[in-house]
C-alpha cells in the first residue's frame, strides 16, 4: 500500500471506530484508561528501551539539550504519564449532558445535549507524553484519534500507542480509535489533512511553523494558535507590590511558554515612580528591556523599541515596554497587536477592570493575576488538549468539555407543524 492509501485506511477505520466510542459509558471509559495507566507502568522498561532510540538519533541529528530533555523518558515521566491519564480518568464526562431545555409554545420540549465531536486528528512535535494525554482526553470524550507525533520520537510514540492499543482490544474496543500515523514522512501529514470525510477536526500542537503548515494545508477545520503576545496593563491606580509580583511570575517564571508575558504597558501617571523600580527588578532578574521614548526615560537600561517589538513572542527574557496615556490607548494596543492568547489588568478600580474584560478581545482576560493562569489545568479544566485563539468552536484552553459538541433534542407528543 502507498502512503496515500495507508492513511485512508487508517482515517476510515478510525471513522468506523468513532461510532463504537460515543456509545461508551462513563464507567467502560474510565476503565479503560484506568487500565492504559497501569499497562503504561508495567511497560517502564521497554518504553525506556525505545525512548533511547529516539535520543540516539537526536543525538546523531545535533539536536539541542534541551530538545533532548523533551523527549527523555525515565521512570518517573512514565509515572507521571500514568497518572496523567487517571486524572482524566477522574474528570466529569461531559458526554450526554443536556445544557439547556425549553418549552415552546406547542408544548415540544427542545434542549442541547453535548456529543462527541467524531474523529479528532493531533499534530505534536517532540515530547512523547502527548501521545498518551491526547489519545486520553479524545477517548474520554468519546471520539476516536489519530495521532501524528514528530519525527524525533517516532519510536517512544509508537511503543506508547501500541501498549494503548492492546488496552483497547483486552476490552473489546475497536484498536482503531487510537491511531498513529507509523511513518515519518511529510507526506503522511499532507494526507491526513486531506481526509475531510473521516476526520472532523485537526489540532496541531508545536511551534508556529507546524501550526501554519497545518492550516495551510488542511481541507479540515483547525484549533490553533500561532503564537501568545501576551500584555499586562498597569493602570493608574495599581498596587505597586502586586504589580512587581504578578509582573515578574509573568515574564520570568517560564519565559520559554505561550502564556509568559511579552509587552508590559504602563499608565503615563505612574510612569516616573513605577517604571525605575520595574525596570530595576526585572533587570536583576536578567531581562532585557525594549522600551518606547517614555519609557526608556525613566529605564537608562532599556533599548528604544522598534515596531516589530509589538508584535513580539521572544519566548525568551526580553520584554517589550511602552509607556500609554489612559486606558483607552492601552485596550487599542493590545487588539491592535495581540495574538488573542492571554492579557492582564493590574488595577484597584473595578469600573476600569470591568472595562478591561468586556472589551479586550483575547481567549483570556485577568484581573490582577498573572499570564501564566491561562492553562487547562490551572483554570479547572483538570487537563488540556491545547490553546485555542480561533473563536469556532472554542476559545482559549481546551478541556474535556471542548472535545464535545451539541445537537437539539426535541420532545414531543404528536405534534405537527402547520
Amino acid at each position: 500500500m502507498s502512503i496515500t492509501e495507508k492513511v485512508v485506511k487508517i482515517a476510515q477505520d478510525a471513522r468506523q471506530a468513532s461510532l463504537a466510542m460515543a456509545r461508551l459509558s462513563t464507567a467502560a471509559k474510565n476503565d479503560m484508561l484506568l487500565k492504559m495507566a497501569s499497562a503504561l507502568e508495567s511497560a517502564v522498561s521497554g518504553l525506556i528501551a525505545e525512548n533511547r532510540k529516539d535520543l540516539e538519533v537526536g543525538r546523531q541529528k545535533g539536536l539541542s539539550a534541551a530538545m533532548l530533555d523533551r523527549l527523555m523518558l525515565d521512570e518517573g515521566r512514565i509515572r507521571g504519564i500514568a497518572n496523567a491519564l487517571r486524572e482524566v480518568a477522574a474528570l466529569p464526562d461531559p458526554v450526554g449532558e443536556v445544557t439547556k431545555m425549553w418549552k415552546r409554545p406547542n408544548e415540544l420540549m427542545v434542549g442541547k445535549m453535548r456529543i462527541p465531536l467524531g474523529t479528532i486528528g493531533i499534530i505534536y512535535e517532540s515530547r512523547p507524553n502527548v501521545t498518551a494525554d491526547a489519545a486520553a482526553l479524545c477517548l474520554k470524550a468519546g471520539n476516536a484519534v489519530v495521532l501524528r507525533g514528530g519525527s524525533e520520537a517516532i519510536n517512544s510514540n509508537m511503543a506508547i500507542a501500541g501498549i494503548l492499543q492492546n488496552v483497547l482490544t483486552e476490552m473489546g474496543l475497536p484498536q482503531a480509535a487510537l491511531s498513529l500515523i507509523p511513518f515519518t514522512e511529510r507526506e503522511g501529514v499532507l494526507e491526513m489533512l486531506k481526509q475531510e470525510e473521516s476526520i472532523d477536526l485537526i489540532i496541531p500542537r508545536g511551534g508556529e511553523s507546524l501550526i501554519r503548515f497545518v492550516v495551510e494545508n488542511s481541507r479540515i477545520p483547525v484549533i490553533k494558535h500561532y503564537k501568545g503576545v501576551c500584555h499586562i496593563f498597569v493602570d493608574q491606580s495599581a498596587d505597586f507590590d502586586k504589580a512587581e509580583q504578578i509582573i515578574v511570575n509573568s515574564k520570568t517564571q517560564r519565559p520559554g511558554v505561550c502564556n509568559a508575558l511579552e509587552t508590559l504597558l504602563i499608565h503615563r501617571d505612574v510612569a516616573a515612580e513605577f517604571i525605575p523600580r520595574i525596570a530595576a527588578t526585572l533587570s536583576t532578574l536578567g531581562v532585557e528591556l525594549r522600551g518606547d521614548d517614555v519609557f526608556c526615560r525613566y529605564a537608562p537600561t532599556a533599548t528604544p523599541a522598534t515596531e516589530a517589538d509589538w508584535y513580539a513572542e521572544y519566548l525568551e527574557l526580553i520584554l517589550a515596554c511602552r509607556v500609554v496615556d489612559d486606558i483607552d490607548a492601552a485596550i487599542v494596543h493590545i487588539n491592535r497587536y495581540c495574538s488573542l492568547h492571554t492579557e492582564a489588568i493590574i488595577t484597584s478600580d473595578y469600573s476600569r477592570a470591568q472595562r478591561f474584560i468586556r472589551e479586550v478581545n483575547s481567549s483570556c482576560v485577568m484581573v490582577n493575576a498573572s499570564t501564566r493562569f491561562a492553562d487547562g489545568g490551572q483554570l479547572g479544566l483538570g487537563a488540556e488538549i491545547g490553546i485555542s485563539t480561533t473563536k469556532l468552536h472554542s476559545f482559549g484552553p481546551m478541556g474535556l468539555e471542548d472535545l464535545t459538541t451539541t445537537k437539539f433534542i426535541v420532545y414531543g407528543d404528536g405534534q405537527i407543524r402547520e
